[in-house]
């Protein structure tokens, strides 16, 4: 399964991103959307979930969680805006992540793309797509194309919306 991830549009729909999710089977939206036309615009390409984020108000929040646990073929997704990273987990991330084992976290709203393996997680894969939209201090729209197979997430290819 080919999922496409992506965080932090801020209501901005880039020209490229149906390109680089043409072939995805799921699209996972880590928060901060903006309104909720970009969710509609991300369902005309695949299913989405997602989860809301710090800046997305009642219409998000009435269609998307806070957090979400799920599992993609044998493979436990947890996402989330607020997440932090590896070496300073958000508020409350660390004691659920030990908990709950999820192979794969998402989260958002830092706008810095960073893919890694946690070792002191079992190798839990952490995964921040960076920011598709115009808002915030990042240099590079980005998002990620992340292939699960056989009950594991083998590859994470990040794409430069901006080319």
């Amino acid at each position: 399964m080919l999922i496409g991830v992506i965080s932090d549009t801020h209501g901005y729909f880039h020209p490229a991103v149906p390109e680089a999710f043409a072939d995805v089977d799921l699209i996972l939206h880590a928060g901060d959307v903006g309104p909720v036309d970009v969710l509609d615009q991300l369902e005309a390409l695949a299913p989405v979930r997602g989860v809301f984020g710090n800046v997305d108000g009642p219409p998000v929040r009435g269609h998307l969680p806070e957090t979400d646990r799920f599992e993609i073929e044998g493979v436990r997704f947890l996402m989330t805006h607020i997440g932090g990273h590896p070496k300073r987990w958000g508020r409350g991330i660390g004691p659920v992540l030990r908990t709950e084992r999820p192979d794969v976290f998402i989260c958002g709203h830092s706008h810095i793309l960073r893919i890694e393996r946690v070792p002191s997680l079992r190798g839990m894969l952490y995964l921040n797509p960076g920011a598709a939209g115009h808002q915030g201090f990042h240099q590079v729209k980005t998002c990620v194309r992340l292939r699960v197979e056989g009950g594991q997430a083998r590859q994470a290819d990040v794409v430069h919306l901006d080319g």
